[in-house]
């Protein structure tokens, strides 16, 4: 789950959200790294419950489509995982070297996972050591939802060869198109349908990542709830549109804050675990980075801004790879973008970033 790159070959970036699939697919030349393909297809509602593939069909036939429709011919995919399945944490151990960590670390992890350990698949990455203690970046995810995620893959003809955690795809992205210093600490935020992804980082350096299970489908069901809407109507308005017939005039300001404010508490919350955690000296977040479907809701970057005092900023996962224009229609871009972010970081894994 940590390893940087893992060859020349090209990988696509595959991002199987409980909403939409999106593909990215990249390539460096020179010193230049430039889009080579992208797709975005949406999901049938109840198609992923929990973040759980219920329709590996559906899923698998909705990669196929992306892959057909762009004419992807790379084969080999990275994908991430996200959820209450995926823990994500910096641990300490004492002194030891690398190998004796290997030959103990599922050891070490096992109190840190709520889990049985024979359960997970298990990764980690040595973050710093001293005389006195090695610190770990850990990451967990259960066995049986990576291989939830391959089965959907496989039956598309695709080849899994890379499973991430959307997390650090995040992190990657934002390392290669940010080139953070250290001390510049930033919360990175992918608001999904069902997931937010939280990474805050000093640097380069996660120093608290965690997934919350709040996303873009509260608004639309809330709405659907309260309003008397269909699915369609209540992303419709979700997303700006006039309200229809027979409900025009209601204040719908109320139902989006309602949902912004449960949003508001898991970053809060994550943002006074970073606090109650960081070292003596560490900086204080300076700024959110924001992306996910979640993003494009009218209003909400001003809202965070606001409650958190912090700058709110869209996250560009293109801001250092080169988009033909001719290629990729700008219009089009303007409205995925914000999405794209997790797949543009999972596609960094099959070129040397």
């Amino acid at each position: 789950m940590f390893k940087k790159g893992i060859g020349k070959n090209n990988l696509v970036g595959l991002d199987i959200g409980s909403s939409s699939v999106k593909a990215v697919e990249l390539q460096r030349k020179g010193g230049t790294l430039q889009l080579v393909n992208l797709g975005f297809e949406n999901l049938q509602t109840d198609t992923i419950v929990d973040g759980q593939i219920m329709e590996l069909n559906n899923v698998s036939d909705v990669i196929s489509s992306i892959f057909n429709e762009h004419k992807i011919k790379t084969t080999r995919v990275a994908a991430g995982v996200s959820g209450h399945s995926v823990i994500v944490k910096n641990i300490v151990v004492p002194p030891m070297s690398e190998a004796e960590l290997h030959e103990s670390f599922s050891w070490h992890a096992e109190e840190h996972i709520p889990f049985d350990i024979a359960d997970v698949n298990l990764d980690y990455h040595i973050t710093g050591s001293s005389s006195e203690s090695v610190a770990v970046l850990m990451a967990a995810c259960k066995s049986d939802k990576i291989a939830n995620v391959k089965q959907a893959i496989q039956l598309a003809g695709k080849n899994p060869v890379v499973i991430d955690v959307d997390a650090f795809a995040l992190q990657n992205c934002y390392e290669v198109n940010y080139r953070p210093a250290p001390g510049d600490v930033v919360a990175l935020l992918n608001i999904g349908g069902a997931t937010m992804n939280i990474n805050i980082l000093n640097g380069t350096r996660s120093v608290f990542a965690r997934d919350a299970s709040v996303g873009g489908n509260q608004y639309t069901s809330l709405l659907q709830r309260e309003l008397g809407l269909t699915f369609e109507q209540a992303e419709a308005v979700k997303r700006g549109m006039p309200l229809p017939e027979g409900v025009e005039g209601r204040d719908i300001q109320p139902i989006i804050e309602s949902v912004s404010d449960i949003l508001a508490l898991e970053i809060q919350k994550t943002m006074d675990f970073y606090r109650a955690t960081a070292e003596d000296g560490e900086s204080a977040i300076k700024k959110i980075l924001f992306s996910g479907g979640g993003s494009k809701l009218p209003g909400l970057s001003e809202y965070l801004a606001k409650r958190f005092e912090l700058p709110v900023e869209f996250f560009d996962p293109f801001k250092e790879i080169q988009v033909d224009a001719r290629r990729f229609d700008p219009d089009y871009m303007r409205e995925v973008v914000p999405e794209m972010v997790v797949a543009v970081g999972l596609a960094l894994r099959g070129v040397d970033a």
